[in-house]
């Protein structure tokens, strides 16, 4: 058997099952289809920087709780 052989065939065999379909339509988001609502670039770019900017912080914060030991879950309280 060819190198690479055994994937296609897995492939050909999904694709010829029922239902099997890679069309991805349905991830599209309509309320994004409309660019004259969408606020300006400048707007976007910096509510981008400020998730990730909260979201750095939260993981500076796991990363200090790990490095000192004192790493909760949910379920420890």
């Amino acid at each position: 058997m060819a190198a690479g052989a055994s994937s296609t065939t897995d492939y050909d065999e999904l694709i010829a099952r029922d239902k099997a379909s890679l069309d991805i339509f349905w991830l599209r988001d309509d309320s994004l289809a409309d660019s004259d609502n969408l606020p300006p670039p400048d707007v976007i770019a910096q509510e981008i920087v400020d998730d990730l900017e909260a979201a750095l912080e939260q993981f500076r914060l796991i990363a200090g709780d790990l490095a000192n030991g004192t790493t909760e879950t949910k379920e420890d309280g």
